[in-house]
């Protein structure tokens, strides 16, 4: 049996852990957290730092307590140990907080099975993080950039007004906030370190500029970021995430627009399906226009740059994104010169571009994780879009939707009325060859 016991913000062990601990023959932790308990006299002990030497040596204890090891090809056999009771005595692994939350737990049951474990988990650290500040957590994101790549945080960041950060190595404070800087609206980052040292626990408020400007040490584990504004949502059944939208491909009265200049919702719904958009991921919306389509992917929880030449049509995408409760990040300039400055995004939507469109499908497209969508009226531009698809690698595909939506007639009948017919070409990246894996 292995014991995993929560430890680290603050709380004295409970009885029952304690007594886990005092019982133990192998403790595994990082030197902290061994540093903080009673070891047993005479319990072996291995410090946390990378994890897979750690798990190794937890199941060499346990062949040798079975009876059989592995050494050289030949099988050696020991006497059987009994302490407390338990064949070959009690592993006990401490970690930080609540172990199951993005903790040791998931490796353990991997590697040993979850019957073999008995968690006693303690409070998080993000937990603990929200109460220092007083606010509640069930309508928060939280996201893991330990070890991890930090654009999928910044963009949930960016998407939502209350995310937990799980900081990193080369994913702390400094890193977040400069990210962040000048690509998010009104954000606070509240920075906790050394949660539950009453010695050296420090929770601050800062902006992200400020963030970034400050060397913040080791002793982060995370980091929150608040739209203030924003921070007291509606009572919640779910909790984590705010539900999708119950409905997508708004009608166009839905949206400011000029002289029906906006993507129409049988094309918004079939782009949206090609898009893909999902909380973590940056989409490009460009040549804009109304924002439509910037508006429906931020309500699926992307974070979204709308890019649109004109400033009344800049005007009116924040105006619509405000209406519909979301953020987009609004970039006044022309394509494809002003998408230099961006970061790459996962999926781009296309919407104009007139003469230039090819350039800017050839830029999207080499740049896009993921997708690319064009929409266009005109016949002509489809087989230089498609040549730019194809020669950035991607699969490509369109159809052209002409649709007829029914229209009152006077007498209470009613007629077809067609719209005018939109190309709509994508192209999707195939995934990466893994050598050795067939495709």
């Amino acid at each position: 049996m292995i014991t995993v016991v929560g430890t680290g913000t603050g709380a004295p062990l409970p009885p029952d852990a304690e007594a886990a601990v005092a019982g133990a023959a192998l403790v595994v932790g990082a030197r902290r957290h061994l540093a903080a308990v009673r070891l047993p006299e005479g319990a072996e002990r291995i410090v946390l730092g990378p994890l897979a030497p750690a798990l190794d040596a937890i199941a060499r204890y346990f062949d040798k307590a079975d009876g059989t090891e592995e050494t050289d090809g030949q099988q050696e056999t020991y006497e059987e140990k009994e302490t407390d009771g338990q064949r070959g005595g009690r592993v006990v692994v401490l970690a930080s907080g609540d172990p199951g939350f993005f903790g040791i737990v998931r490796a353990l049951a991997e590697r040993f099975g979850s019957r073999r474990l008995d968690v006693r988990p303690g409070v998080s650290s993000v937990a603990t993080a929200f109460a220092r500040v007083g606010l509640p957590w069930d309508d928060a994101v939280v996201v893991s950039a330990h070890g991890r790549d930090l654009r999928t945080a910044v963009h949930v960041c960016r998407s939502r007004p209350k995310v937990a950060v799980l900081t990193g190595p080369g994913s702390g404070p400094a890193e977040l906030g400069a990210a962040l800087a000048h690509r998010s609206g009104a954000r606070v980052l509240v920075v906790a370190s050394a949660l539950g040292d009453p010695a050296h626990e420090r929770v601050e408020r800062v902006t992200p500029g400020e963030a970034a400007a400050r060397d913040w040490g080791t002793a982060v584990s995370v980091v929150l970021c608040l739209d203030e504004s924003r921070v007291l949502a509606p009572v919640r059944t779910v909790a984590g995430p705010a539900a999708g939208p119950d409905r997508w491909a708004l009608d166009e009265a839905e949206f400011a627009h000029r002289d029906s200049m906006i993507s129409k919702f049988e094309v918004r719904a079939l782009a949206l399906a090609r898009l893909g958009p999902r909380l973590g991921d940056l989409v490009w919306d460009v040549g804009a226009g109304s924002g439509s389509v910037a508006v429906e992917c931020a309500r699926f929880g992307a974070a979204v740059t709308a890019i649109e030449k004109t400033p009344d049509g800049c005007d009116r995408i924040r105006a619509n994104a405000a209406a519909h409760g979301v953020e987009v990040r609004v970039v006044h300039g022309a394509a494809p010169t002003v998408l230099s400055d961006l970061e790459d995004p996962d999926a781009v939507f296309i919407g104009g571009g007139g003469r230039e469109l090819p350039a800017i499908v050839t830029v999207c497209a080499r740049r896009a994780r993921r997708a690319v969508v064009v929409a266009m009226a005109a016949l002509d531009r489809v087989p230089a879009v498609r040549d730019a698809l194809d020669a950035a690698g991607f699969a490509c595909d369109g159809v052209l939707l002409q649709s007829s939506r029914l229209a009152p007639l006077p007498g209470n009948v009613t007629r077809l009325a067609a719209t005018n017919p939109v190309f709509l070409l994508w192209g999707v990246r195939p995934p990466a060859r893994t050598e050795g894996v067939p495709q």
